[in-house]
């Protein structure tokens, strides 16, 4: 085996992130969170042609996807989603009628592999610290290293510029609490503001979950 040489190992990688990052500080659409709905977004939008970036604050992606329910890694997937599995590739298998399974670490890696395939760029170990507010309009995000903010370091964080923004950061919707806690900017909401999760009953919550995926500011969608 040829020697390697370890300052090549170096060069190559840092050459090569800086390259990505660079390239990817200007997009079509940018999305925080690398969780199911960020992944199933930035694989549908990368297919259609768009240039996309993704932000993960974990170095881990896929959110609470790999673990299913309280670590019994499968997840439970409706007829109206068994056809975006269907499509991307993933095994589903029929449990009751309208109920099918899938296993959590396949789904979850299937939907990270096509989502790159397709184009899609995805950044881990990166936080989305606010955003980039431009003529009244979400223009890009802030973000910063994740352990930035892990050991209270004061770093000044950069710029990212997109056409969109989505927030799929899930439950926290970290982005648009930024956005609603800078200058009493309000969303379209009935209350103008963030409503709660409210209860955890899937026939209400999954229902709510598609109709309320939509633009909440100009310039800012949410999953």
């Amino acid at each position: 085996m040829r020697e390697l040489d370890d300052i090549i190992i170096s060069k190559a990688i840092i050459e090569r992130y800086n390259r990505d990052l660079i390239d990817y500080l200007d997009v079509d659409v940018s999305i925080a969170g690398a969780g199911p709905v960020g992944l199933v977004a930035a694989y549908y939008l990368a297919n259609a042609g768009k240039k996309v970036s993704v932000f993960e604050r974990r170095i881990s992606i896929g959110g609470g996807m790999w673990a299913g329910g309280m670590t019994f890694n499968h997840i439970v997937v409706q007829e109206e989603a068994k056809s975006i599995l269907d499509e991307i590739g993933i095994k589903v298998e029929p449990y009751k009628e309208g109920y099918y399974t899938a296993d959590a670490v396949h789904a979850t890696a299937g939907l990270a592999y096509q989502a790159t395939k397709e184009g899609a760029k995805i950044f881990n170990g990166i936080t989305v610290e606010d955003v980039y507010i431009k003529d009244e309009r979400v223009s890009g995000f802030v973000i910063n290293w994740s352990t930035t903010g892990m050991t209270g370091l004061l770093i000044d964080p950069l710029t990212i510029k997109a056409k969109y923004c989505v927030d799929a950061t899930g439950h926290d919707a970290f982005i648009v609490n930024k956005l609603v806690k800078k200058s009493g900017i309000k969303i379209d909401t009935e209350t103008g503001g963030l409503m709660g999760e409210r209860g955890m009953w899937a026939s209400v919550a999954e229902p709510m979950i598609v109709e309320n995926t939509r633009e909440v500011y100009d310039g800012l969608w949410v999953g």
